[in-house]
């Protein structure tokens, strides 16, 4: 069968109205009855899904990436919008093997299967083996800083942090420089100042000169991010954002000389803002940083080009700083964080504990509107109603919101991480609908637990983690959260290739071994780069004496 291709662009070739072998650069598939196409990107190309008027408007949520799904190259899902008129919807269909993101001119290409011509891929155990042969370095005196620090903050740039120090700190000198603060909102002074040890890293805390002010923050937040304003606003705005601490400040300039590098975590913060400028030589940044309105102040755009190496979390994170910056030249490398994932997972353990018993999908970390949380739940109770699934919603971590009184939603609260492992060893997939994210941690520990995952495409990241792994579905409305989910819910083959591609790309990218040397790469690079430079004269005899 052949259809005429948009745009008059030659005849597109069709195969069954299951599959459609892309031969050019665009192509039209049309679906009358099944609610699954199964489209083989041989190549890259441009898809028109069109749903014939006996059918239902089209939406689109593709799951594409390195490697295929068993007997599945891509998954595009037909969305029920309405039933009177065909209506047609283009949709990407990245060529196997290869996913292209721009960023200053530049692309990275991510495949397990190499393109004709390529050098031969090296096997994963392999690489492994390297990865653990180059992170053998000369031991280095590092300062990890950032702007909390404690084994009871288990989410966000800080776990981050902790995982990264204690981590490093097997084959380095880690010391964690942070404040007394415990809560995010306030910075109140919590800890005692001073130096402690958590989990055997040695953490110095210094004393928050103020606390936040709510009220302040709020109201230089709408100015600075919203309303006209000027550079005397942001420094404001940064100073209440805060953990407003001058001594931390004081001692990393005094103390520069103890530390081969500092690395700094969250570029929007004090500690960083000012602490990578006034050590810049000796600066690693890892910016955690989202794709929201704080990355376009005017403040942000020279830090970026002041640090001897940036420590991006993922290929959109960083194509977002290169295109906001244009700090391309800096030294870098895309990392992430891994996880330590327990050899048993036992998903009885939470069933047991909280009574909660399959199927169901969860959501791991602050329950917050700003964490999409409000959408999550809206969409939910809508799905129920609208398909009677028995799917139940589990919630775990902190509480920012009000939770609908919906007995299909259950909250757990705070859990141990025996407890986390468990439930989403049970759960059939994991939920995240938050739009700003820099690499989520969570989204990686489901699919190191083989679980396939359901992402908010509004979030490059997200999108670009689940394009890459081929490991998840994602949406940006109702109807594709809709259909997506019903169709995770309903193809238990699906969840399972999901989730062993997941497990796969985590094991690739996301090991430990795999991450320490990177960090390894790049900090003795930095130090080989520090030694090959000639080193300043001592000062004469007379300038001793005199000073001159």
């Amino acid at each position: 069968m052949k259809l005429a291709s948009p745009e008059g662009e030659g005849p597109a070739v069709i195969g069954s109205r299951e599959s459609l072998v892309a031969r050019g650069s665009r192509e039209s598939l049309v679906v009358r009855e099944s609610r699954k196409a199964i489209v083989n990107p041989a190549r890259a190309a441009r898809a028109t899904i069109v749903a014939a008027a006996a059918a239902e408007a089209v939406a689109v949520a593709i799951a594409v990436a390195d490697g295929p799904i068993e007997g599945v190259e891509a998954v595009v899902l037909v969305v029920p919008v309405a039933r009177a008129a065909a209506v047609a919807v283009e949709v990407m269909v990245p060529a196997r093997g290869k996913v292209a993101v721009e960023a200053a001119a530049a692309v990275e290409a991510r495949g397990s299967r190499a393109p004709r011509g390529s050098k031969p891929a090296v096997p994963v155990r392999q690489r492994r083996e390297r990865s653990r042969s180059r992170s053998v370095v000369e031991p280095l005196r590092l300062a990890l800083v950032v702007q909390r620090y404690g084994d009871d903050v288990n989410g966000g740039a800080e776990y981050h942090c902790r995982l990264i120090a204690e981590h490093l700190g097997k084959q380095h000198r880690v010391e964690v420089l942070t404040s007394c603060a415990k809560d995010y909102i306030t910075w109140r002074n919590e800890h005692p100042p001073g130096v402690s040890k958590v989990n055997g890293i040695p953490v110095r805390r210094f004393k928050v000169k103020r606390p936040r002010d709510p009220d302040r923050f709020g109201r230089l937040s709408q100015k600075v991010l919203f309303g006209r304003h000027d550079e005397k606003d942001e420094i404001a705005w940064l100073e209440e954002q805060g953990p407003w601490s001058p001594a931390l400040l004081k001692y990393v300039t005094k103390h520069q000389a103890d530390y081969d590098y500092f690395i700094f975590f969250s570029y929007r913060y004090y500690h960083s803002y000012y602490g990578v400028a006034k050590v810049a030589p000796k600066a690693v940044l890892v910016p955690t940083a989202e794709k929201d309105e704080v990355i376009e102040l005017d403040i942000f755009k020279n830090m970026f080009h002041l640090p001897r190496a940036i420590v991006y979390n993922s290929i959109e994170e960083r194509a977002m700083i290169w295109s906001t910056t244009g700090n391309h030249k800096v030294k870098g490398d895309v990392v992430g964080v891994g996880s330590d994932v327990p050899e048993v997972k036992d998903s009885a353990l939470f069933e047991a504990s909280h009574g909660v018993s399959a199927p169901y999908m969860i959501y791991v970390g602050r329950v917050d509107q700003n964490k999409g949380c409000q959408t999550l739940f809206q969409f939910f109770g809508r799905y129920r109603e609208e398909t009677g699934s028995d799917l139940r919603l589990v919630l775990v971590g902190g509480k920012k919101m009000e939770i609908p009184d919906d007995p299909a939603i259950y909250y757990a609260g705070f859990v141990s991480d025996a407890e986390k492992w468990s439930a989403i060893a049970g759960a059939s997939l994991l939920v995240i609908p938050s739009e700003l994210e820099s690499l989520s941690m969570v989204t990686l520990e489901a699919w190191a637990a083989g679980k396939p995952v359901l992402a908010n495409g509004k979030c490059d990241v997200l999108k670009g983690q689940c394009r890459r792994s081929n490991a998840g579905l994602y949406f940006e409305d109702y109807y594709e959260f809709r259909e997506a989910l019903l169709q995770l819910e309903s193809d238990p083959e699906l969840r399972s290739g999901l989730g062993r591609n997941g497990r796969k790309y985590f094991d690739e990218h996301y090991r430990w071994d795999v991450l320490e040397a990177k960090y390894n790469r790049l900090l003795e690079g930095l130090r080989v780069e520090d030694q090959s430079r000639p080193q300043p004269s001592p000062p004469g005899l007379l300038a001793r004496w005199f000073g001159a």
